[in-house]
């Protein structure tokens, strides 16, 4: 094997094989490594478990509530036409204003009528002369017949002179009291108290007065307090509401003024409390909804007609149930759920059937008992199977239903 020179060849084999076993000793090496650097992480410690605050449900007596959008209307809505014909000499109140029952309106030129009544008074007492003497002409008709003087006849015939003279009196009394009535509606005066409308007529203008209904629109007043509420029932609810009444659990309606609950826009608690006072003889056939009405206190006139309002009306006889935060129930796709801790601290997904919300606590209906624990506080942290740190918090505040 040796080469020409006999020395030359081998060097070059020594310098070739040595590289090689040192490579395969610097995998070993590195191998060992590795294996070391694994072996402290499969000997680690365990996460303690998460700290989460849970609370018991509170048990109480609620009533269910079900809630309606309403609209407002006035319980009163009278529009102010004139009863005569004229020229407007004034108007005497300021746009929008309370008006009370027969606070002065509108004053419309009085002077044609007041003619007119000076006319009946002249022709008043001269039907008043005529009965004067066929009273006197009557009187001497019965003396001169008992000396037969004058006949029968002509004492009939003045008879019926007087009745006649009486007749036209009354006209002419009648023809004044109309021409009397014509001034007094030359005053337009508020028919009822509430809020006045803009005026529609300026003084100076020409307005047609009537009593069938073609007169001319002046303004408009609406009552305040108390006020309506208008809103419609579903079917499905009224059918309940029939049902809890056959079996003696709920007063119907009809019979009784049962109490309701208006929230306001913007609100979020109700602030004014009326009666139902009417529910409809029938359904509408296009919507399916039973029109019904509450009469609401608006002593501080905040509601006027034609606002909208979220009407609460009772919907379920008092009964007892458990309540919860409604932030300590989640949603598993379709159904809801409440993580509860179990006696050995570890976590439960509960599933759940939810009721109304009452004075910020949510009804739970079924699914949980009054002794469970029920995380109301830390649910991101909670994995259901592991084990947590619970913390016993305070019963969930409330007030009475």
């Amino acid at each position: 094997m040796a080469g020409p020179d006999g020395s030359e060849r081998l060097v070059k084999k020594h310098e070739f094989v040595q590289p090689r076993h040192c490579a395969l000793a610097g995998l070993l090496v590195a191998s060992f490594a590795l294996t070391g650097c694994g072996q402290p992480a499969s000997q680690g410690a365990a996460p303690p478990p998460a700290p989460v605050t849970v609370a018991q449900p509170v048990k109480r007596t609620v009533t269910d509530w079900d809630e309606f959008t309403g609209r407002f209307e006035a319980v009163e809505e009278v529009q102010v036409r004139p009863r005569v014909g004229g020229f407007v000499n004034s108007v005497e109140f300021q746009d929008g204003a309370i008006v009370r029952q027969g606070d002065l309106l509108y004053v419309i030129d009085p002077r044609p009528f007041e003619a007119v009544a000076t006319q009946a008074e002249g022709q008043l007492s001269d039907a008043r002369a005529k009965v004067e003497l066929a009273k006197r002409e009557l009187d001497r008709g019965l003396s001169l017949v008992q000396t037969s003087a004058v006949s029968e006849q002509v004492v009939d015939q003045r008879r019926q002179a007087l009745q006649a003279a009486h007749a036209a009196e009354v006209q002419a009394e009648g023809a004044l009291k109309a021409a009397r009535l014509n001034i007094e509606f030359t005053h337009v005066a508020a028919p009822l108290t509430g809020r006045v409308s803009r005026h529609l007529v300026s003084p100076g203008n020409l307005v047609q007065g009537s009593d069938n209904g073609s007169s001319t629109l002046l303004t408009s007043i609406v009552t305040l307090d108390p006020i309506y509420v208008y809103f419609d029932m579903d079917e499905a609810t009224f059918i309940k509401y029939s049902k809890l009444w056959f079996e003696g659990r709920r007063p119907s309606s009809r019979d009784t003024a049962n109490p309701v609950q208006v929230t306001l826009a913007g609100e979020t608690k109700p602030s004014h409390e009326g009666t139902i006072n009417f529910l409809d003889n029938r359904l509408d056939v296009s919507t399916g909804t039973l029109r019904s009405r509450a009469v609401v206190k608006n002593t501080d006139l905040s509601i006027l007609p034609g606002q909208f309002g979220r009407v609460r009306l009772i919907g379920s006889a008092p009964y007892e149930a458990l309540l919860i935060p409604d932030a300590a129930v989640a949603t598993d796709q379709s159904r809801k759920i409440v993580f509860v801790v179990k006696p050995d601290d570890t976590v439960e997904a509960r599933p759940v059937v939810l009721g109304p919300l009452d004075d910020g606590l949510r009804v739970i209906r079924e699914g949980l008992k009054a002794e469970d624990r029920v995380i109301v506080n830390g649910i991101q942290r909670a994995r259901v199977g592991a084990k947590v740190a619970p913390q016993t918090a305070q019963a969930p505040a409330g007030g009475k239903s």
